[in-house]
């Protein structure tokens, strides 16, 4: 018998699901764009493991710690939950280069552009790059994708639109219009 592919949407944070505050540290400071449910909803129906990969460099420049983006990622599933859609997994890169806290201060694979987020979900869920894409506001989402065989996806919410005019992407998208 052979087994499918596990297929999934690898999802930045921050101006991505969430609406860009600079170094997001507490969960009253979360607020989702008002398509980001309804997106992860068909990404679910659609049979896609739903997978958030951030890089949360305030973890190293001392900004907050490791247990605050936990808090977030409660909150944000908590608030997906409600809506009906399910995010599956949150992998996140606390490490950067000039970082203020000793411990996480490193050049390290799990800070995106580097595949090490999307490695580890390879690993461990079983997930089939080739059969995925990466979705983000960044330039560095699209490098992710291109560094693992994925699709990449450059949204234009957060950084995007001054993000759009480096090397294209695989797509463009614009955010979902609200009504």
């Amino acid at each position: 018998m052979t087994r499918q592919p596990v297929r999934a949407a690898f999802l930045d944070r921050d101006g991505t699901l969430i609406e860009e505050v600079g170094y997001l540290s507490r969960v009253d400071q979360v607020a989702l764009y008002p398509w980001s449910i309804d997106a992860i909803r068909l990404l679910n129906r659609a049979g896609l493991r739903v997978i958030v990969t951030t890089n949360q460099a305030g973890v190293a420049r001392g900004y907050f710690s490791e247990s605050a983006v936990h808090d977030v990622h409660r909150h944000v599933d908590a608030i997906v939950a409600a809506g009906g859609a399910r995010v599956d997994a949150y992998y996140y890169c606390p490490h950067h280069p000039e970082g203020k806290v000793e411990a996480y201060t490193r050049v390290c694979e799990c800070r995106k552009p580097g595949p090490g987020l999307v490695d580890r979900a390879v690993r461990e869920l079983g997930i089939d790059p080739a059969q995925s894409f990466v979705v983000g506001d960044r330039w560095l989402d699209v490098q992710l994708a291109r560094a693992v065989g994925a699709r990449g996806v450059l949204v234009r919410t957060g950084y995007g639109v001054t993000e759009q005019g480096r090397p294209i992407p695989d797509v463009v998208a614009m955010p979902w219009p609200t009504i």
